[in-house]
């Protein structure tokens, strides 16, 4: 372990997280906000669903760990949310599998500390025509993708997390079509903004104590 001690952000998720620490990446955007306040750590898995995630999540997130974080921002749904293959081979979970998955992840980083703080991403919409021309594939679509969003914004709710409804959060940019996908799923550099400044928004209006805002944070060695 490197000193001295700050508080510690985990993102935890699939390739949108992966992929965050990309050039002009979300992660690397709060990686550079909280430079010397905190330490973004990474913990993305592209191709990975809920059930994958809840199978690791004592090996990720070890209850016995002496420093446990202080926010864990968690995206996992756009890859559940694929439709079914008839071969039975995609990242597919049923909603009310999913939703239980979740609450069973939401319920293990609770017990990590009570200071330990959470953030449920919910899945983005995506581009279906840029989908098909890049990758060749029609097995996402926003019509499911709202429902995954929808489940996940309502399971927060119920056990008092915090949630990004990043479906709605997109369409409130008019071109979000054409400018926030690299191929339709995975995020541009717009795309990565809009997730940065609203996870942004979610910390600094958070009540929590202490605060975890950028601005709130010491200087270390200032």
């Amino acid at each position: 372990m490197v000193g001295p001690r700050r508080p510690r952000f985990v993102l935890f998720g699939s390739s949108i997280v992966q992929g965050s620490f990309g050039k002009q990446g979300w992660g690397a955007i709060l990686a550079d906000i909280y430079a010397r306040k905190a330490d973004i750590f990474l913990r993305g898995y592209a191709g990975w669903n809920s059930r994958k995630a809840l199978e690791v999540l004592d090996q990720i997130f070890p209850k016995d760990e002496a420093i446990q974080p202080s926010l864990v921002i968690v995206y996992f749904g756009g890859n559940d949310s694929v439709l079914p293959h008839p071969n039975g081979l995609s990242s597919h979970i049923p909603l009310h599998e999913y939703v239980e998955n979740m609450r069973n992840i939401g319920i293990h980083l609770k017990s990590l500390s009570e200071k330990t703080r959470i953030i449920f991403l919910t899945a983005p919409p995506v581009n279906e025509a840029q989908i098909l021309q890049v990758l060749g594939v029609e097995d996402r679509k926003n019509e499911q993708c709202k429902k995954y969003a929808d489940a996940c914004v309502k399971l927060s709710q119920e056990m008092k997390i915090k949630a990004i409804d990043l479906c709605t959060a997109f369409k409130q940019q008019d071109d979000w079509l054409t400018t926030c996908f690299t191929d339709g799923i995975h995020l541009s550099p717009d795309g990565s903004k809009i997730v940065a400044k609203e996870i942004l928004k979610v910390i600094m209006e958070a009540d929590w104590k202490p605060s975890l805002d950028w601005e709130s944070l010491p200087v270390e060695f200032a």
